[in-house]
């Protein structure tokens, strides 16, 4: 994936090749900042406006000041579009620590947050979203406070390195047995009709897709049931799905080498994918013949 030219930077528009942050910059030495990864499709944002307002929680959450107002980063990242000529899908990450200061754990006092966002391409994720991939299960091992977009994701790393070598897309995490959401996303399971996903507490990351995931389901009138369900739960399901920006919504056909319903893509699954296609607004849909 090739990264677009210039970046975002809380002082304007550089050159990738010119950034530059001092060694003592307190997120690369205590993860001390918070991202988003925005969607882009031919050239356009998708679901901006929540991200930006998470990041804005996490941001209150973690006490750092944005260096800009809403709208101002609204228009700043429209003009990262502009200036790179993004024309096709895309990711955007964004990014925020709390500056640049001499080591202390306590908070510096009179430094500016640093911020950098840049564009890359991304492709849609459509092979695997017709036939739908396999998980691995894992000890939910972070800390508690997983709705904020933090920096500090050595445990999430893990359990995707992991399902990786164990060739699987994604490590399905659990708390004792009960389902808590995926290393890099969130997680539904599907029974008779309805659909069952871990409530937005503290302990998992609210996503933006999975806000449009409970919106479809009330226009087409199926059970969004914010309840979490069981580890040993997903070898009952009908069917199971992941969602996040930059998998959209993903069948899941196998767990731990156990078959997930027929181990094919369900029909409520492949509606949540219509209805995400239908609101993106994406060309090349995964169901043209």
């Amino acid at each position: 994936m090739s990264v677009y030219n210039y970046l975002l930077t809380q002082e304007g528009f550089v050159h990738k090749d010119d950034l530059t942050y001092p060694f003592e910059e307190r997120g690369l030495q205590f993860g001390d900042g918070i991202y988003e990864v925005i969607r882009v499709y031919e050239g356009k944002y998708y679901l901006i406006k929540e991200h930006v307002d998470r990041l804005f929680r996490s941001a209150e959450a973690v006490k750092i000041k944005v260096p800009f107002t809403k709208d101002e980063l609204y228009n700043r990242l429209d003009e990262l579009i502009t200036k790179n000529d993004i024309q096709t899908d895309a990711k955007v990450y964004l990014q925020i620590t709390r500056g640049s200061a001499p080591r202390d754990h306590a908070f510096p006092t009179g430094t500016q947050a640093n911020l950098y966002a840049y564009a890359q391409d991304l492709s849609r994720k459509t092979e695997q979203m017709k036939t739908g991939v396999k998980a691995v299960s894992k000890a939910d091992v972070r800390w508690e406070w997983c709705y904020i977009k933090s920096l500090n994701l050595l445990p999430n790393v893990m359990a995707k390195q992991e399902a990786s070598e164990a060739g699987c897309f994604e490590a399905i995490l659990h708390k004792d047995g009960e389902v808590t959401e995926c290393s890099s996303s969130n997680i539904y399971l599907v029974k008779n009709g309805d659909i069952y996903t871990h409530p937005p507490k503290k302990n998992i990351l609210h996503g933006c897709v999975r806000m449009r995931i409970e919106q479809f389901c009330k226009e087409e009138g199926i059970s969004f049931i914010e309840e979490s369900f069981q580890l040993e739960d997903i070898q009952y399901a009908d069917e199971l799905f992941l969602s996040s920006s930059t998998a959209e919504v993903m069948p899941v056909i196998e767990v731990d080498g156990i078959k997930v319903g027929d181990s094919h893509p369900g029909r409520i699954t492949r509606r949540m994918q219509e209805k995400y296609e239908m609101d993106a607004g994406v060309k090349g849909t995964i169901f043209a013949k």
